[in-house]
């Protein structure tokens, strides 16, 4: 079974050209520019991050239907006629992969506490919810409504990222000022890497996979004594 993944690599600024209820769901309508062309209805999409199905296409405005926790757990649920989206189409098998790879599932929301231009680039300080930390690191991978980015600092509730003035101009960063909400999707190997040591932990409550190894090494060289007392004749 395959999923649609991306790259964290925005395409384009999507203008929000209506956003309507629809009872159960939210029809949401983009336009999106070239990056329309040659879009089919089931095409998965990337907006601010968070992955969506192609509904409905007039020219090049895209329509998509969202649910209601899709709504309500993004920064989506924000937006109005007007707003400024980021996508990004899905990967393609051919495709060069120039960020991370990115879901399209988002974890949770964050603030923007900071943001600031230092010299020439831009510091953007970011709070998120705690429990989220291990997923962390300097130097690795996050998405922030879609866009890959490299963390630089962490702390216990907060981290830092920096931003050139390429991706400032080419994303909806440059209509994002403090207080405003970002998607956040952590490292997805990150994830696994925690579901796994968890896994082992709870196997091998007294020392996990370095208890055992440690276990069987002893085992090990207990054997070879007994044998090499066999052999002497004690």
């Amino acid at each position: 079974m395959f999923f649609s993944v991306f790259t964290g690599i925005v395409e384009t600024t999507a203008q929000v050209m209506s956003k309507e209820s629809l009872g159960e769901s939210i029809r949401l309508v983009v336009d999106a520019g070239s990056v329309g062309k040659g879009v089919k209805v089931g095409d998965s999409i990337a907006n601010n991050g968070c992955c969506l199905t192609v509904v409905g296409i007039d020219g090049m405005k895209l329509s998509f239907d969202l649910l209601r926790e899709t709504e309500e757990k993004t920064n989506l649920h924000a937006l109005q006629t007007g707003s400024v989206v980021n996508l990004e189409r899905s990967l393609r098998a051919d495709s060069r992969l120039g960020g991370h790879f990115v879901t399209g599932h988002i974890d949770a929301t964050g603030t923007i506490r900071k943001f600031h231009q230092v010299r020439k680039d831009y510091e953007l300080i970011i709070s998120f919810p705690k429990k989220y930390g291990v997923y962390l690191v300097p130097k690795g991978c996050i998405a922030i409504d879609g866009m890959s980015l490299t963390v630089v600092d962490v702390h216990p509730d907060t981290f830092s990222v920096w931003i050139i003035p390429h991706t400032l101009e080419v994303t909806c960063l440059k209509d994002r000022k403090i207080g405003d909400l970002v998607n956040l999707e952590f490292d997805l190997l990150a994830k696994y890497t925690e579901k796994n040591l968890k896994s082992e932990k709870s196997k091998s409550p007294k020392g996990g996979v370095t208890q055992k190894l440690k276990k069987r090494n002893l085992a090990g060289i207990k054997s070879k004594k007994r044998k090499i007392r066999k052999g002497s004749g004690e």
